[in-house]
């Protein structure tokens, strides 16, 4: 069997997780000259041509078709390197005539026009060996489940990051790599969380909305130049995650919708079809052909581009058939329940895949519902990710934050609750892009009460995300309080760095950082209840907690926080003749307040910690540590 036969049998069987090299457009050198092959799978289409700048817009040139399952070919050899030149596919069908982009161009023209265009450099060479070894030995070769590294990452928007002040242009890849890995080192982030970055027509989608998924976004740059992008990251020792979009896509015309003038990319039947909220078309899960554009695609990205990990978006969307849906628009599977079965084989499959061949990735499932098993692995009944987003935490603390302090008694919950299911997946602790837009507020303004207690209360609120038991996750702008939304469309305000109040938070958030990667207590033991311990749960009245944080070796940190608007005094039990001293705070507190007094007599002992209103205080072992100022 040729490989040309083996691509096109283990496409339909849905295991080609090298699709891409078996369709889209390909290049050899024949006899010097230039042979380029394109392949496309359009079933049922009557014919296809290729249109373009070196053959012509008008009159397409005519593919053949080579299978009875609907791949079409055409071989075009050009004297010249037709390079970066613009094409698209001619697909006539009952339904007409339309122009399409190449599902798996390497490279996209994008905006309304999707033009492909042909990219075959290879040239690029990756800088990266030390940060890969590097990966290997701080997550498990068992398919990633067990971190044993601390993770604090930074989610942002390429494209309002920063921008050029006199016209407002986009920051290109290349431009981006001289910056923005000195800054994640400087302020203690592990990885950057970059949202979607294939090609999408529409910006305000955010990035979510993609119609070329093989073609890094044109916006900033080349293939080439994100390589450049990503190396330069990893050299600084800063991992490089990608939001990814297996759920759905949008029905622009030149996208993946009705591709050959049919239900091809997305599900058949209307019950399964389209999303309502997004207007969007659902990729069908159970489809072999879709399930090796997908996980070649997902592939693909970490061997071309070196990335370390996937945010998969919209995962409830996927594993629900009434995600989003009346009762009476929805049919239950044949077991007869909600749950999509072909979308959970699916992902099961694409995350064996992954970690088959990368056992050090990262996969995060962005899941809001307590569906079971999201970071189970595929042998013990789960889907297979390592790692998923707490929104429940997220929500219910957003809620709290933004209560009356006197009424937050009725709100403890919101501090106690999450060490109830704590455990039951591996979670990252997210402060994410979706809850600073849309009248929701930014971080720093959901606080409740006056401008500076926004700041105490947030510097607090930092504090309890850090030292919870998961991963964390930062949206940009938090990290030096920015009060305005998150907008898409322009840069962040960066000049918020001229006022001391968001200058000293932004370095209290450095070195909160700083003080979470230098201490195991708060990583080494994440997913385990043997990491945290309660000190007190259930101080409604006072709105306070305190706990503890332990490493693989029996030691730990005690942290004290405080919600209220009124000074606390904490008793707290501590070990026979314990010294406690304060080795990070929320910085409101006095230095009489950092003296930690301890009492007692025979085997009962206590540590006292007075606590301002909004504060926080993380204590340790007296000398065994020095103390952090900040």
């Amino acid at each position: 069997m040729s490989n040309s036969d083996l691509g096109n049998y283990l496409f339909h069987q849905g295991t080609n997780y090298h699709a891409y090299e078996y369709l889209g457009c390909s290049l050899i050198m024949k006899d010097g000259k230039y042979e380029y092959t394109f392949r496309t799978w359009a079933p049922n289409a009557k014919s296809v041509g290729l249109v373009s700048d070196f053959s012509g817009w008008h009159k397409a040139v005519p593919f053949s078709r080579i299978t009875e399952k609907g791949i079409w070919e055409l071989k075009y050899t050009s004297e010249q390197s037709l390079e970066l030149m613009p094409y698209k596919f001619r697909i006539e069908s009952e339904m007409g005539s339309h122009d399409k982009g190449d599902p798996y161009a390497r490279f996209s023209r994008g905006s309304d026009d999707g033009a492909s265009l042909i990219f075959t450099d290879t040239s690029f060479k990756w800088e990266d060996k030390r940060w890969l070894n590097h990966r290997k030995k701080t997550i498990s070769n068992d398919g990633g489940h067990y971190i044993s590294a601390p993770m604090n990452i930074y989610e942002m928007h390429m494209g309002s990051f920063m921008r050029h002040e006199e016209d407002n242009r986009y920051y290109s890849y290349r431009e981006l790599a001289d910056i923005l890995p000195s800054y994640l080192k400087k302020m203690g982030y592990t990885h950057v969380e970059f949202l979607p970055l294939q090609e999408h027509p529409f910006d305000g989608s955010w990035g979510y909305q993609v119609c070329a998924f093989y073609a890094p976004t044109s916006r900033f740059g080349t293939p080439n130049d994100l390589r450049h992008l990503i190396n330069s990251l990893h050299k600084a020792g800063i991992g490089v995650i990608m939001d990814w979009v297996p759920a759905h896509f949008p029905k622009d015309e030149w996208g993946l919708y009705e591709f050959d003038g049919s239900r091809l990319y997305e599900y058949q039947g209307n019950d399964r079809m389209e999303s309502r909220s997004w207007g969007t078309r659902f990729f069908d899960l159970g489809r072999e052909e879709i399930q090796s554009f997908l996980i070649s695609n997902a592939l693909y990205f970490f061997r071309e581009f070196h990335i370390d990990g996937l945010r998969v978006d919209a995962v409830a969307s996927m594993i629900y058939l009434d995600y989003d849906r009346e009762p009476g628009e929805w049919h239950p599977n044949y077991v007869g329940t909600n749950e999509n079965l072909e979308a959970t084989a699916f992902l099961k499959k694409l995350n064996s895949a992954i970690f088959g061949e990368f056992p050090d990735a990262l996969m995060i499932a962005e899941e809001s519902t307590s569906f079971g098993g999201i970071t189970h692995p595929v042998n013990e009944g789960g889907l297979g990710f390592n790692m998923k987003w707490n929104m429940g935490w997220a929500n219910d603390f957003y809620d709290y934050v933004q209560t009356d302090p006197i009424y937050r008694k009725y709100h403890h919950k919101a501090l106690n609750f999450p060490l109830m299911y704590a455990f039951s997946e591996k979670y990252c602790m997210p402060i994410s892009h979706d809850e600073v837009v849309h009248g929701k507020l930014s971080f720093v303004n959901k606080m409740f009460g006056s401008y500076e207690d926004k700041f105490r209360q947030a510097r607090t609120s930092l504090m309890l995300m850090m030292t919870y038991p998961g991963k964390k996750m930062l949206f940009m702008g938090t990290e030096y309080a920015q009060f305005r939304e998150w907008d898409f469309d322009n840069s962040l305000e960066w000049f918020m760095l001229d006022y001391p109040m968001h200058r000293h938070f932004r370095d209290y958030v450095a070195s909160l950082n700083a003080f979470y990667l230098a201490h195991s207590e708060l990583w080494h033991i994440d997913f385990d209840p043997e990491g945290f311990g309660w000190i007190l749960a259930d101080e409604a009245d006072k709105n306070l907690v305190a706990f503890r944080r332990f490493n693989n070796k029996g030691k730990y940190l005690t942290v004290v926080l405080n919600f209220s608007g009124e000074t606390q005094s904490v008793v707290i039990p501590t070990e026979k003749g314990a010294r406690l001293e304060s080795v990070f705070d929320t910085g409101n507190l006095s230095e009489e307040q950092r003296s930690i007094k301890i009492t007692g007599s025979n085997n009962s002992y206590t540590a006292e910690v007075v606590l301002p209103p909004f504060s926080g205080v993380i204590l340790k072992k007296i000398n065994s540590h020095k103390k952090i100022k900040i």
